[in-house]
């Protein structure tokens, strides 16, 4: 594994007692949050592997409560997420469930409100590091540690470049870009890493264009 930093093998400054099934987690939940951009009303978390064996006794259920509240892994309050959830209107529920997976620090959590829901997968790989592996469907590989956009879209000709051309009139650097999709000319995903955080300006500007379905931005 590549280290960035020797943050990245100490860990982070987090509430305890895990850096993999607490600050990974509370990251997993923050990013899901993120990926809605509203605050979620219900959530429904399917943990796999270590986190369904060992979720209470090691604060993976109250930091993955604490993420979608939008504590960082510092936050004070991240013990008590539960509480604050339940007092929030934030109902959750926790599922374990004995489905294989690749890693053993998984969780889905399918989050939503009255009218909209998503589904995000992410894993816990050590040290508070998290990758997201799935949104709505669409494999992917983000690991938070560089801001990024997320575009869905029609899969049609000329909609890659028309966000290029956006990015590139507001003089804005794209790290790294991927494309997904699940059927041709249907919905596709598209990642951009970015230098920094993108204004709501120019993510209005993407909005509007009339390929584009949904953005949202993780930090």
């Amino acid at each position: 594994m590549k280290y960035n930093s020797v943050f990245d093998i100490i860990g982070p400054v987090m509430i305890g007692p895990s850096s993999s099934h607490t600050a990974g987690a509370a990251r997993i939940g923050k990013a899901a949050l993120d990926f809605f951009g509203k605050e979620p009303t219900w959530a429904r978390i399917h943990l796999y592997g270590s986190f369904a064996k060992t979720y209470k006794g090691h604060g993976t259920d109250f930091a993955l409560a604490g993420g979608l509240l939008g504590f960082d892994t510092d936050d004070k309050r991240m013990s008590k997420a539960l509480d604050i959830a339940k007092e929030k209107g934030l109902e959750i529920e926790f599922i374990e469930d004995e489905a294989s997976t690749e890693h053993p620090n998984t969780a889905r959590l399918i989050i939503g409100n009255d009218t909209e829901q998503i589904e995000v997968v992410g894993i816990s790989i050590g040290g508070g590091m998290m990758e997201i592996t799935e949104l709505n469907g669409f494999e992917l590989r983000l690991s938070g540690s560089n801001p990024a956009v997320l575009i869905v879209h029609n899969d049609r000709f000329g909609a890659i470049a028309k966000v290029a051309q956006i990015f590139a009139a507001n003089e804005l650097n794209i790290g790294h870009m991927a494309v997904n999709r699940k059927e041709v000319g249907k919905e596709a995903l598209m990642i951009i890493e970015t230098d920094g955080k993108i204004s709501e300006t120019i993510m209005d500007e993407i909005r509007e264009l009339d390929s584009v379905i949904s953005v949202s931005q993780i930090n």
